[in-house]
């Protein structure tokens, strides 16, 4: 009877641990990262320019659009590893910029590596403003 009930009492407890996880992972919408960037860089988020900013060269050989496709509503795939990623455009991805860590994370990553820099915050606005266009 003990080794049952501890056995539920760990199940019970991995379950609630894996719903919390999955509570996280969606903390946000595409939507308010787009206000949440807006609001950083004191301006709204304009699509044009984050088609532009998205689809350009920035210095070196990549562009953002290099790994996620132009426009990016397929799965892409990474330049040098040939990893596969899933479309970046939230209405092709239901998860895309769902998850405020991963979102902050990935910026920071990709920024650094097509710009040599972190992206400014109303590049961040533009480039969501662009995304959450796309149809």
């Amino acid at each position: 009877m003990k080794a049952a009930l501890k056995t539920s009492i760990m199940l019970a407890a991995l379950l609630a641990t894996a719903t919390a996880s999955d509570a996280r992972a969606a903390d946000t919408t595409p939507a308010q990262q787009l206000q949440r960037f807006s609001s950083e860089a004191g301006a709204p988020g304009n699509a044009t320019r984050g088609k532009a900013f998205f689809n350009s060269k920035h210095g070196d050989e990549w562009s953002c659009s290099s790994c996620h496709g132009a426009p990016p509503t397929a799965t892409g795939k990474h330049a040098s590893t040939g990893k596969s990623i899933p479309p970046l455009a939230p209405a092709f991805n239901a998860k895309a910029f769902t998850d405020s860590a991963k979102v902050d994370k990935w910026f920071r990553r990709n920024c650094k590596d097509v710009l040599s820099r972190e992206c400014s915050a109303a590049e961040k606005a533009d480039v969501m403003a662009y995304l959450n266009s796309l149809r």
